[in-house]
């Protein structure tokens, strides 16, 4: 597995835990640094996995506004947790990151919801990233304004 699959699906699973813990993003990837620091038999917490993370927390209002106005017939307390969470993941990395082709982190997100998530959950996660990147040009120039 690539290093940017695994910081992806790394955060992915920190996004997941805060969510069911109730607890700040920022609290859970701060766990899971001290317990790779302290145990070796935990992986790594990459510099990708904290900026995306870190990343979703600086920009997870504008993100819940985005997924909540987007998903039709879906309240966002409503949806499978997981998918939730990767739609979290792959809209800040659509939107405020450059470095990874769009069509890739629609594709690796996809791939996430196929291994995590329900039948369904695949074709719904790549139509709202998809609808995030048709959309990336006006997002990127309401977060300017």
């Amino acid at each position: 597995m690539a290093a940017r699959n695994k910081a992806r699906k790394r955060a992915f699973q920190i996004l997941f835990e805060a969510d069911q813990r109730g607890e700040s993003v920022q609290t859970v990837l701060a766990d899971w640094i001290r317990h790779a620091r302290t145990d070796d038999r935990q992986p790594p917490v990459t510099e990708y996995t904290m900026s995306l993370v870190e990343g979703y927390a600086e920009h997870a209002d504008r993100i819940e506004d985005l997924i909540a106005t987007y998903a039709v017939d879906w309240a966002i307390d409503r949806m499978p947790v997981v998918d939730r969470n990767l739609l979290r993941l792959g809209a800040f990395e659509l939107v405020w990151v450059d470095e990874t082709p769009d069509a890739v982190v629609i594709d690796e997100v996809v791939q996430l919801a196929k291994e995590f998530s329900t039948d369904d959950s695949p074709s719904f996660v790549n139509g709202m990233l998809s609808r995030f990147k048709d959309l990336k040009p006006n997002l990127r120039r309401e977060n300017r304004e």
